[in-house]
């Protein structure tokens, strides 16, 4: 079922035990670049972080743990899906429980033109994987430079490299399936993208929108996502929950061969399983683009 508190016509809430896993799973990579952006906020104060798009909750634990570390602070989680917003904030709540850790929660439309009128001024604004997702993207890094206290960062964590989870022979059907379910996916998104009302094209990199939007010292780091094989349960878990979202993504665009070799790596009853094998890994980089708000 699709939500229409979407503009990408997604069913988020069907994915957060995925979203769970996968929070889960990278909790140590999240862990390291929140500690790297809130080393950015000057020692004194207690800042205040805004999570946009917070999905499962995994980044706003990480800031949440960083804070705690330093002395305290405020994490805000926003999203316009409140299936999502209120099981992340109930974790994030419990991991700051006994801290001088604040958290909020804020349901909003990250492209709403009011976004700033809903949040806090924030020393830190990160948002992840959302505004590729917003009809208008230049549009919506406006909006969340507004969100930005005079002297705060937006850390925009877009584009890296594509996940890789499967050896290029499985076995079963032709070599190379995933990078078949990537093409699928990428064809995917272009359509989802043209199909959403109001889309406008950006046809520059995310340095470029972060300067048009008034950010300063713009600059960006990447950071690797590594789980190898052998593969313990939880990665495993995580590649069946990959194969199933890039399948589901992009299945008109796949053969009726690799529709019949991912209903296998997808059934737990067939020898082929893909959570039953410990060869596959997962594999990945994020960029974050960093921009500065001027005092």
């Amino acid at each position: 079922m699709a939500h229409k508190h979407t503009h990408d016509n997604i069913d988020w809430p069907a994915r957060l035990s995925s979203l769970r896993r996968a929070d889960e799973l990278d909790a140590p990579f999240a862990r390291e670049v929140a500690d790297r952006l809130v080393d950015l906020l000057g020692a004194d104060a207690k800042p205040v972080i805004v999570d946009i798009g917070s999905g499962g909750g995994g980044m706003s634990a990480a800031f949440a743990g960083a804070l705690a570390a330093r002395g305290g602070g405020r994490i805000v989680l926003s999203d316009a899906v409140g299936e999502l917003l209120e099981p992340a904030t109930a974790l994030v709540r419990d991991i700051a429980a006994g801290t001088t850790v604040e958290v909020d929660a804020v349901r909003a439309d990250a492209a709403s033109d009011q976004l700033a009128d809903h949040l806090p001024p924030a020393d830190l604004v990160w948002a992840s994987r959302v505004v590729h997702h917003l009809p208008d993207q230049q549009a919506a890094i406006d909006g969340l430079a507004r969100v930005l206290a005079p002297g705060g960062w937006l850390a925009l964590s877009e584009g890296g490299l594509a996940t890789r989870c499967l050896p290029w022979d499985l076995g079963i059907g032709e070599p190379g399936l995933g990078n078949r379910l990537t093409a699928a996916r990428d064809t995917w998104f272009a359509g989802m993208r043209a199909d959403m009302p109001g889309a406008r094209s950006l046809p520059v990199g995310w340095n470029k929108v972060l300067e048009a939007a008034g950010l300063t010292g713009v600059s960006s780091f990447s950071y690797v996502i590594d789980h190898p094989a052998p593969a313990s349960e939880a990665v495993r878990l995580s590649v069946v929950d990959w194969i199933a979202w890039m399948s589901g993504a992009g299945d008109d665009e796949l053969s009726a061969s690799d529709q019949a070799t991912i209903a296998r790596l997808l059934d737990p009853d067939d020898e082929a399983y893909a959570g039953a094998r410990d060869d596959v890994f997962v594999l990945g980089a994020s960029t974050v683009y960093l921009g500065h708000k001027p005092v």
